[in-house]
């Protein structure tokens, strides 16, 4: 069946790059690890924040109404959120962040039920542990954590509440203003959330419209070549790897006759043909033109031939104004220590010889 080209306004799918990133690697992960890094100058600096006020609140409460607990067992929380302060400067991974928050707001609450107890009797309920929900809103990875950090913040003050001698209708008034608060506080996360996210996306789409051709969505050069060595260096120790370069035939002459908009069309429907023959360990790039690469790990130089077969075929499908589309390709196998450079050098050489020899065809490197 003849395959005719795509309108010039059809779009390329997503980059290759885009594919194989989300063949190996957690995306949410990836997600995570981004708001470690955006939000840990935060969360370190409402530690200390938090560790500060709390010390000075515990200190004035003394001088102004003594509690039945000692004074160095009210502050003993203050060493211990300095040290998760001080252990979070360090933490990169957004769980172990997360955890360390989670345990400062669990030493908070210790710490304000020690200071409160002996207190509550005869005082009315401002309770500072109303503002740790709205105050730590926005630092949560994940929702699951929220919901954790919220369930901290409602039991935390509950057993100065009960121990304190509190009337029922002050209990009352507290799960009144938790449940404004914390509704304040799904509110900012919700807003923080769908703020970074966006933003997330945004960098993620720069990178690859960085590393990515706008026409055929394929890696550009630099990129494929950089990718293309990462590869050589994971995969040539233990298997064979081949390399592939694809020139379209009388390209220029399409391009002079036709116009740059069927050029585009042809280079369209020959990347979209590419992408149909990936494993998933390949990698295809645009090297310049209308000169396309394909690494291929694991395939020695007789498979990698039956694969550039399978491609030309497929491209030789593609009808162009002026009758098929077809490419020229040369193949070249990866020899011990050479680089990316020079396997693609000679795959390109073997694609001059397949010109030189008709076009529409496929020679091997010399030497393999």
């Amino acid at each position: 069946m003849t395959e005719h080209l795509p309108p010039a306004e059809t779009h390329a799918p997503d980059s290759f790059e885009s594919w194989l990133r989300a063949s190996h690697a957690d995306q949410p992960q990836d997600y995570a690890h981004y708001l470690a890094r955006q939000m840990a100058p935060m969360i370190r600096a409402l530690m200390l924040m938090a560790t500060a006020a709390f010390g000075i609140a515990v200190l004035a409460s003394h001088f102004i109404r003594p509690s039945s607990v000692p004074l160095l067992l009210q502050l003993l929380p203050v060493p211990l959120l300095l040290l998760a302060a001080t252990v979070a400067r360090r933490v990169q991974r957004p769980r172990s962040l997360s955890l360390l928050t989670l345990t400062c707001v669990l030493l908070l609450e210790i710490g304000i039920n020690l200071s409160s107890i002996g207190r509550l009797q005869g005082q009315p309920l401002v309770l500072p542990g109303l503002l740790l929900p709205v105050a730590s809103a926005v630092i949560w990875f994940t929702r699951r954590d929220f919901i954790v950090a919220m369930t901290l913040c409602v039991v935390g003050p509950l057993p100065m509440l009960l121990l304190g001698n509190t009337h029922g209708i002050q209990i009352f008034q507290y799960f009144v203003y938790m449940a404004i608060a914390i509704s304040l506080s799904a509110v900012l996360r919700a807003f923080m959330a769908r703020t970074l996210f966006e933003q997330f996306r945004l960098e993620r789409r720069l990178r690859e419209q960085a590393n990515t051709d706008g026409l055929t969505g394929l890696l550009l050069r630099n990129r494929f070549l950089e990718l293309a060595q990462l590869a050589l260096d994971i995969h040539s120790q233990q298997k064979p790897v081949c390399m592939l370069f694809l020139d379209a035939d009388h390209f220029k002459q399409l391009n002079d006759d036709y116009g740059h908009a069927a050029g585009d069309n042809a280079l369209i429907a020959l990347a979209a043909a590419l992408r149909t023959q990936l494993r998933q360990t390949d990698l295809i790039g645009r090297i310049g033109g209308e000169e396309f690469a394909m690494l291929l790990p694991g395939l020695a130089l007789p498979q990698a031939r039956e694969r550039a077969e399978q491609l030309r075929l497929a491209i030789r499908a593609i009808k162009r104004p002026d009758g098929r589309l077809t490419v020229s390709i040369g193949a070249a196998e990866y020899r011990h220590g050479e680089t990316v450079d020079a396997l693609l050098a000679r795959a390109d050489q073997a694609m001059r010889q397949a010109k030189r020899g008709g076009r529409d065809r496929i020679v091997s490197a010399v030497g393999n």
